[in-house]
């Protein structure tokens, strides 16, 4: 259902660069000025410097042309032949517990959206998709690998990773988030043809990369024709992976007067009563294992209340939990949305409450006016408290099998529905697109 093959990556010459670990960094979209100078101070080949480029409208192709020297430096190499990349995680989240998530880096055929091929499940902004488009045009080259899952039922895929894992590794980094990252370079055997024929066989889930993905879309039809530009890097991961979770993002509103604030607490009052119990280290209204992937896992259950989100308003510390007063309120506001997009707390509160109530549009959502994301529930209530924000709604973390159904009915999720934790860095391979 999905062509998937191995892939002849570009890589890092550890030799030359001193290893994997100053070079890589975390994906373009979660780093900020002061992330990306630390990253950039640590080593001249840091991927930060081709991935998120500085400077004016030249910045792409002076991009592309560090790339070219560092391959001229030796530093960056083509690789031998075709493999894939087993990647092993070892890491704490959020919510501190120890948990190793195995995946593998290979090369997948780009085709739209559909049943049985690939699937999105967060909705896209226009900004970050031409950013991802300029700079492909000038390096050619897949620099961030897309992450995204695949269905691994009766382990044959779990199987092969652990055989595959129980070497040393071809190299290893650990990263700002101490995420201990082990790379293992397979090209031939049972291992590859086990992972090959679980991954293809199932219908791929972006969970991680969607503006990157529909980069390469465009890219492909751009060039046209046959080629290496028709396939993109994607790390895989399966579903059924013990050691994947994924956490809430939480939302911030500066409000622009009196009205909003009136308009937003009357809704708050109309649609929702507080309830007993306290935001959880994880998000608030599921437990930590819903976290968790897989069909029939504790994740997959929907919390007994519906849907329930956390509030605090400007000053507050202590966020109150609020419940949806009756479910036809969402699905009179959600009408011609699937059943599982319904009671998705994030579709929830946009359309009671930053659609309803404060009249966001598209726009004012996509370009994130008087709306700021943000993940660390500990912060989120912080800058809340201080007075710099007037409302912070804490979400909760979607079970995986949510995120399925919701895909399978066709849906794109609100932006920064999911956070899938840990994030696969980028620097580990590039692919040549030419």
């Amino acid at each position: 259902m999905a062509d998937i093959e191995p892939i002849r990556a570009l890589r890092y010459e550890p030799a030359v660069t001193g290893g994997l670990e100053p070079v890589i960094a975390p994906p373009y979209d979660v780093i900020d000025e002061r992330q990306r100078a630390e990253l950039a101070a640590r080593s001249p080949y840091n991927v930060v410097r081709i991935d998120l480029p500085q400077g004016g409208d030249d910045r792409y192709q002076r991009a592309a042309t560090l790339l070219e020297r560092w391959r001229r430096e030796g530093a960056v190499v083509l690789d031998d032949g075709p493999a894939v990349w087993v990647l092993e995680q070892r890491y704490a989240g959020p919510d501190g517990l120890q948990r190793t998530r195995r995946g593998f880096l290979a090369r997948v055929r780009v085709r739209e959206y559909g049943p049985g091929s690939i699937r999105p499940h967060e909705r896209t902004h226009p900004g970050p998709r031409e950013d991802r488009l300029r700079l492909t045009r000038a390096t050619k080259a897949n620099l961030s690998p897309i992450f995204s899952l695949y269905s691994d039922p009766a382990g044959d895929a779990r199987a092969a990773l652990e055989l595959a894992t129980a070497g040393e590794p071809w190299a290893q980094a650990t990263d700002a988030e101490r995420t201990h990252n082990r790379l293992w370079r397979v090209d031939d055997g049972p291992i590859l043809q086990a992972l090959l024929e679980v991954a293809s066989a199932s219908e791929l889930l972006i969970a991680d990369g969607h503006h990157r993905y529909e980069t390469a879309r465009a890219y492909a039809e751009e060039v046209g024709g046959e080629g290496p530009h028709r396939w993109v890097l994607m790390c895989l991961v399966a579903l059924e992976d013990p050691g994947l979770t994924v956490f809430p993002t939480h939302r911030l509103l500066a409000l622009a007067d009196d009205r909003q604030r009136a308009a937003l607490r009357a809704a708050l009052m109309r649609d929702f009563v507080q309830v007993d119990g306290a935001a959880r280290a994880g998000g608030i209204g599921h437990s930590d294992d819903d976290a968790r992937a897989g069909d029939g896992s504790p994740g997959a259950a929907a919390d007994p209340r519906g849907v329930v989100i956390g509030y605090l308003e400007r000053g507050e510390r202590q966020p109150r939990l609020l419940a949806l007063k009756d479910q036809r309120l969402a699905d009179a506001a959600l009408a011609g949305h699937a059943e599982p997009y319904r009671r998705l707390d994030t579709a929830v509160l946009e359309a009671l409450v930053l659609r309803g109530a404060l009249g966001m549009r598209d726009a004012d959502i996509d370009h994130m006016r008087g709306l700021t994301y943000i993940r660390e529930r500990d912060r989120a209530i912080e800058l809340v408290a201080g007075g710099e924000y007037d409302a912070g709604f804490l979400m909760s973390p979607i079970p995986v099998a949510q995120v399925r159904a919701i895909a399978a009915a066709g849906e794109s999720m609100p932006p920064k529905s999911t956070y899938f934790y840990p994030k696969v860095p980028t620097g580990l391979l590039f692919y040549p697109l030419a």
